[in-house]
Order: C-alpha cells, then sequence, then structure tokens
C-alpha cells in the first residue's frame, strides 16, 4: 500500500484527467480478440477518454486507440474527425501501470516508469452520438475484471520437486504455480548455488520466467531477488554464483518493469574478474531485446580485442544478437580462433569456439 504522505513531494502523484483535474480510474483492458489493443478507460466527470501505452514509444498507437475506443469502435466516425476542430488532445508522461501513479522523476522501486496515457475529450457532439455506447463497454470490461478468478489445482512444490523439475528443464511444471506459490522464487534462488553449470543457468533460466509472472502481481519480491543478487555480485565475500544469468533471464523477460536495471551491469565490465560475465549477461538480453543496448554497441568495440577468451568471445556473441554489422571486419578476424566457451541455449550448454560464434555472428549481421 503506498503512504499517502508520498503524495504532495513530487514522488509520485495521483493520477488526474487533464482537463478537468478529476482523478481518473486504472486503464482496463477490454473484452476483444484484437491483440494490439491497450488498456483504455474514460473520466467520469467530463467524458474524456484515454489509452495507455506502457512502453513510451508507441504513442501514435495509443492516440489511434483512445481515437477509437471514444468513437465506440466506428472507424468510419474516427477518421472523419479533426484534431482541434472535433477533439482536443493531452499527452501524461511518466505513467507507473504497476501501482496505477504518476512518478514525475521517472524511477521508482529501481523500475524505468516510461508509461504514457494518451487522452482524448471530444466536442459535445461527438459525445451525444458515442458516449453512451463507451460507457458500456467500461461497464462490461470492469464486471468481468471483479468476477474472482477461478482457483487453480496446482499444489505448491517442494524443494525437491523444485529441483527435480528443474534439472528435467521442466519449464511449464515450474511456471503453472508460479503466481499461487509464495516459495517458488527461494527453492529456485537456492539452486543458482549449484556446482554444476548447466543445471545452474537452467535454474537461472527458469526464475528469470517465474519472475516475469510474479512481476505483474508483486514486482517488489522480484526488485527485492535483484537487489540481492547485485549484491551477491559485488560483495567480494559472496560467490554470487548464478547471479549474472538471473539479472539477465529476468530483464530479458520482463524489460518493460525492469530493463532499468541493465545500465548496472555496465560498472562490471572494468573489473577483469567480472567482465566476461557481465557480457554474457548483456549478450543474453540482446537475444530478445536488442533495443536497449544497441545505442552503446561501440562501447563493447575494445572487447573484441580482449586477452581473455571469455570476454572475447561474449563479446562476438553479443555483438551478432545486436546484429551489429558495423563490428564485422573485427568478428572476421576471429574466425580462426580456436578459444572455447559455453553458450547457453535453450536448457543446455554449448562449447563453441570463439571463430564458431563468429561464424553465427556474421549470419545475424
Amino acid at each position: 500500500m503506498i503512504k499517502d504522505n508520498f503524495f504532495g513531494r513530487e514522488f509520485i502523484k495521483r493520477p488526474l484527467c487533464p482537463f478537468c483535474g478529476i482523478f481518473i480510474e486504472r486503464p482496463i483492458e477490454l473484452k476483444s480478440n484484437r491483440p494490439t489493443q491497450m488498456p483504455v478507460g474514460r473520466c467520469s466527470s467530463c467524458g474524456s477518454v484515454y489509452a495507455c501505452d506502457i512502453t513510451g514509444h508507441d504513442i501514435g498507437s495509443a492516440l489511434i486507440e483512445a481515437l477509437m475506443f471514444g468513437c465506440n469502435m466506428d472507424w468510419d466516425l474516427a477518421w472523419d474527425l479533426l484534431p482541434d476542430e472535433d477533439y482536443y488532445q493531452e499527452i501524461v508522461e511518466n505513467y507507473d501501470p504497476v501501482h496505477h501513479f504518476i512518478v514525475p522523476r521517472g524511477y521508482f522501486e529501481g523500475r524505468r516508469i516510461r508509461g504514457v496515457l494518451y487522452f482524448i475529450k471530444f466536442h459535445e457532439d461527438v459525445l451525444e452520438v458515442t458516449d453512451a455506447g463507451v460507457q458500456k463497454k467500461i461497464s462490461q470490461a470492469a464486471s468481468i475484471k471483479q468476477q474472482p478468478k477461478k482457483q487453480t489445482s496446482s499444489q505448491p512444490l517442494s524443494k525437491k520437486e523444485v529441483e527435480t523439475l528443474v534439472n528435467e528443464y521442466n519449464v511449464d511444471a515450474i511456471i503453472n504455480v508460479a503466481e499461487s506459490d509464495k516459495k517458488i522464487i527461494r527453492h529456485l534462488q537456492r539452486l543458482l548455488y549449484s556446482g554444476d553449470d548447466q543445471f545452474r543457468h537452467r535454474a537461472a533460466d527458469i526464475l528469470g520466467q517465474v519472475c516475469a509472472i510474479i512481476g505483474d502481481s508483486d514486482p517488489k519480491s522480484v526488485v527485492k531477488l535483484i537487489h540481492g543478487l547485485f549484491y551477491s555480485i559485488s560483495d567480494t565475500a559472496a560467490a554470487g554464483w548464478g547471479a549474472f544469468e538471473t539479472i539477465a533471464e529476468i530483464i530479458k523477460h520482463r524489460a518493460d518493469l525492469f530493463g532499468a536495471y541493465i545500465p548496472q551491469l555496465y560498472q562490471f565490465l572494468a573489473d577483469d574478474s567480472r567482465r566476461a560475465k557481465a557480457i554474457q549477461a548483456l549478450g543474453s538480453i540482446a537475444e530478445i531485446r536488442p533495443d536497449l543496448i544497441r545505442m552503446v554497441t561501440y562501447h563493447f568495440h575494445p572487447y573484441l580485442l580482449d586477452s581473455d577468451p571469455k570476454s572475447c568471445g561474449y563479446t562476438v556473441w553479443l555483438m551478432g544478437n545486436l546484429k551489429a554489422s558495423e563490428m564485422r571486419e573485427d568478428i572476421e578476424k576471429l574466425l580462426k580462433n580456436g578459444d572455447k566457451i559455453e553458450i547457453y541455449e535453450k536448457g543446455r550448454l554449448i562449447e563453441k569456439t570463439v571463430g564458431q560464434v563468429a561464424q553465427e555472428a556474421i549470419a545475424k549481421l
């Protein structure tokens, strides 16, 4: 629960309608088969409508979503309307969809807050035609949302059962209990200390997928885990086994919630003893979200010449995942490099030469 004394200090603010200043309800998803649909809402006071872009990078789609919703899904009407003549627009930035408030500073609980609420207020003549249908859709969506969720029959897993499932790489069996089994994070975390490299990677892989699910309902527990993992890396008295791998898996599966932690991985690049692991983690993230790292590609160029085979090899892997074609000439110089590294792929650690990794990277460019 967010305490009221946070409000008024410019730390967090209640989301208000930019047209009438009234507190707005959390955007909700309508019952629809459209895969690109964004959550939407309606101001109960002035009738303005809004769409939520949680990424902050798709404002154009948010405009279309709000416009369509406000027109009661009437495409012909929507395209006939003109801005400033038939409707007004306002954008509210730094919206946190997890807690439903505005974060002026843009960061909260270790997360970068990027959400945008796109508001549209129609003229009265348009509202007379559309508002009844809009209110009906909101009411129907709210009633569906309030219906109690069906209880799953999944039983909590014991430590031994989790260990067995990780060893078998039975991801689905663990994912199925992620939301209901509060101990699942701890059960998986203890497996990160295994001396078996492949088993440890599997545990990190599955833990990242579990956190992706838990992040929706309990992001604080995932943030707490990430902080602990970074501490284990920084503390020279701690082994830090599996920490880099797990951080990477969490970020790559839920970059919208935890992508702000990527810069903290950069600080380990200057450390000879941790550089290879940090690059490996960034390469893993780049498999799914290369856009989060692509802008700093040249920062990694010196590591293609690193005397440590692992730092060099994982940098090549990272460049391939980033599709960094500007590095082609330097990567080609490593095609005959016979040093070996291990790449984790779908539950398996595969040994490859740096030359093989370079060849695969070039194929991606």
